[in-house]
């Protein structure tokens, strides 16, 4: 019998699929966000798992010899946990698999504003390498009605800290998310926030929800949102990237919810990137897309 007990749903970035994931936290501790599914059922309501579970959970795994190379901390938000409770799941960690090549885990900004750049430090000294954050915008007016927990300046210290403290960051947007009346203004102020902490990683998503989702998601829009077509979505795609001016950042539009499959790294592979949309945009079908009934989250 597999020796960690998950509370379902488990959640993890694409990239930490061959990783071991430890939970360590239930659920989300903020969870308002209106876009949001993934901790909402009853069993998800937030709390922390104590330690002597994990340690236990570690145990087991080491004395049946399961490979770990990489460790994710799960659930929503690892990273909300106190510095002293983290600090002892990662030494714990190291104990029983002292050959741990890289920890990693989701992270709000809100969770590392009152954490100081020693105590992050300390964390990634002890295996703590990359954080996920899911910005998903840098639009003040937006995270608003989004009621992301969030604002333009709230993401940018968050992730310079992350930064100061030698740790990488993948932050994540999401395509769409304004609907066609905020989508120019949502895509320039993201690029701007991203300018400023020129993170390792970025990836963009496409909102996407299940039946029934979207009314209530729409109703802080006062109905005036609505899903973006594959052309307005390529729009917006072309002004995110026109306005990014990053130096060395691993560029990923590659998730099951895009339609336009984009990689590269930016700003080498900007132009490139960049015509690709525009053939998108002005030559239907000359670039494949990604088939409707393939795409989801």
């Amino acid at each position: 019998m597999y020796p960690i007990h998950y509370i379902d749903p488990v959640f993890r970035p694409p990239s930490e699929a061959r990783s071991l994931i430890l939970q360590v936290t239930n659920g989300c501790s903020w969870n308002k966000c209106t876009f949001c599914d993934m901790y909402k059922e009853q069993q998800k309501q937030f709390k922390t798992k104590p330690i002597e579970h994990i340690d236990a959970e570690l145990q087991q795994l080491s004395d049946a010899n399961y490979p770990v190379r990489r460790v994710f901390l799960a659930d929503g938000d690892a990273m909300a946990l106190s510095t002293r409770r983290l600090r002892d799941i990662l030494e714990r960690i190291k104990k029983h698999f002292p050959d741990v090549q890289r920890i990693s885990s989701y992270c709000s900004p809100r969770n590392v504003i009152h954490k100081s750049v020693e105590e992050l430090q300390g964390l990634r000294e002890l295996g703590l390498e990359i954080v996920y954050v899911g910005c998903e915008s840098g639009d003040d007016k937006l995270l608003e009605l989004i009621e992301k927990g969030e604002t333009f300046e709230s993401s940018l210290k968050g992730l310079l800290k992350i930064k100061q403290a030698g740790l990488k960051s993948s932050i994540m947007l999401l395509n769409g998310l304004g609907g066609p009346e905020l989508s120019e203004q949502h895509m320039r102020a993201s690029a701007k926030l991203m300018n400023e902490v020129q993170p390792e990683y970025l990836s963009s998503l496409v909102v996407n929800f299940p039946p029934g989702g979207e009314e209530p998601f729409n109703k802080n829009f006062r109905g005036h949102w609505r899903k973006l077509h594959k052309e307005e979505l390529f729009r917006e795609m072309e002004i995110l990237l026109s306005s990014l001016q990053l130096h060395k950042t691993i560029f990923r539009s590659d998730h099951a919810s895009n339609y336009l499959v984009l990689k590269g790294i930016l700003g080498r592979d900007k132009e490139k990137l960049l015509n690709i949309v525009r053939t998108a945009i002005h030559q239907p079908g000359v670039i494949p897309l990604r088939p409707e009934r393939l795409r989801g989250l």
